[in-house]
């Protein structure tokens, strides 16, 4: 039986006259719009159960997917268990939506900027809306708005995060721009959240940007975790690590951990926190500070500029995933990446059960002077 595929404006003056539209497409992509009075059932579950969808055999059926291909698939597979009357309409919602035909959002409370910025992620099966609407709601603190954090800012803020609070009490200048992409020539002696805030609210006005002009420190860490998911690391020296690492083992917060060094970077995910026992902290991998001569910082080392990109989009990658709850985080690994070389090695972390922060049933310690413990390593 050959199925009839007529086109979107023939299709819409049948679905006038009574004939039923069905959208076969999976429910995250019909979050960006679906011809206006479709009903939606995506097409294994139609194949799978039609006459639980469709009691009458003889109704005037007319089946749209994207393109026009899984619609006339599914026609076809109806024509065989008894369906009558089935068409598939011609080049699907994207000619529907090209024919300027009218066009309904199944949920209300998506506008077209929403469906039209996240597109990409709402046609992943792995986001979708609901994952998009994660992202949304979500809160992650970033301290430092520096090498690390300009990619790992630009991309969280790209991808929808909600609320991205912003921690550094430094000011742009010229030698940053080399490698922290968040700032222009013209941000010189500018506050360096000041400068974060307005690229990334020019580059998406969705996401609330807090810019906090503070140094974190034992005295500010818990207000500035206060009601945030997850924290990147990006401010590149050990007190601020060992700190904020402790603040997370206490509070409870995933922290997305990276570092560079010249030509290297490296980055994991401590989650002690919520899984003690079973992921390491950051005092597992280095339950003391490395002395200055063995690694010093990115002023007087130097490093490679695009090496942070590298990194930093490796912490947003991962503080992605922990929102979504999707995939394999960098929890109980290290990925270590060498520029010179273009290789990644992965090393395994597991929790130290004497670990000062983390051992299970260990009570927190409180927090100390990190800077002179990490100055105690010289």
């Amino acid at each position: 039986m050959r199925i009839s595929e007529p086109t979107p404006a023939e299709a819409l003056d049948r679905q006038r006259d009574g004939a039923v539209l069905i959208d076969v497409r999976e429910a995250h992509e019909r979050a960006l719009g679906m011809a206006e009075g479709a009903r939606g059932i995506a097409m294994g579950e139609l194949i799978g159960n039609a006459a639980a969808h469709l009691p009458d055999a003889d109704v005037e059926l007319l089946l749209i997917c994207q393109s026009g291909l899984r619609s006339l698939r599914t026609a076809e597979a109806l024509a065989a268990q008894g369906f009558a009357n089935v068409m598939s309409v011609a080049g699907g919602t994207a000619r529907w939506i090209a024919e300027g035909l009218p066009v309904a959002m199944p949920d209300g409370d998506i506008d077209g900027d929403f469906a039209e910025r996240y597109s990409r992620h709402l046609r992943l099966p792995q986001v979708g809306l609901d994952g998009q609407r994660r992202l949304e709601a979500a809160r992650v603190l970033l301290v430092g708005a520096g090498g690390l954090g300009s990619p790992a800012a630009y991309y969280l803020a790209a991808a929808g995060v909600g609320t991205l609070r912003i921690a550094d009490d430094d000011v742009v200048d010229r030698s940053n721009l080399q490698r922290q992409i968040l700032h222009t020539d013209a941000a010189i002696g500018l506050p360096k959240v000041e400068s974060a805030a307005a690229t990334l609210t020019a580059l998406n006005p969705r996401t609330r940007i807090e810019a906090v002009r503070e140094r974190v420190g034992s005295a500010n860490v818990e207000r500035l975790l206060d009601g945030v998911d997850v924290v990147v690391d990006g401010a590149d020296n050990f007190p601020a690590r060992y700190l904020l690492n402790d603040a997370c083992v206490k509070l409870g917060t995933p922290l997305v951990y990276g570092a560079v060094h010249r030509f290297e970077g490296q980055a994991s995910v401590f989650d002690a926190g919520r899984h003690r026992g079973a992921s390491p902290c950051y005092r597992c991998l280095f339950p003391e500070p490395p002395s200055p001569e063995n690694a010093p910082n990115c002023a007087e080392a130097g490093v490679l500029g695009v090496l942070p990109g590298v990194i930093g989009l490796i912490q947003a990658t991962e503080a992605i995933k922990l929102i979504l709850g999707i995939g394999v985080p960098l929890s109980g690994r290290l990925l270590q990446f060498d520029a010179l070389s273009m290789r990644f090695r992965e090393t395994r972390l597991a929790a130290d059960p004497d670990c000062a922060v983390c051992a299970p049933g260990r009570a927190f310690p409180g927090y100390i002077d990190y800077a002179a413990f990490c100055a105690g390593s010289q």
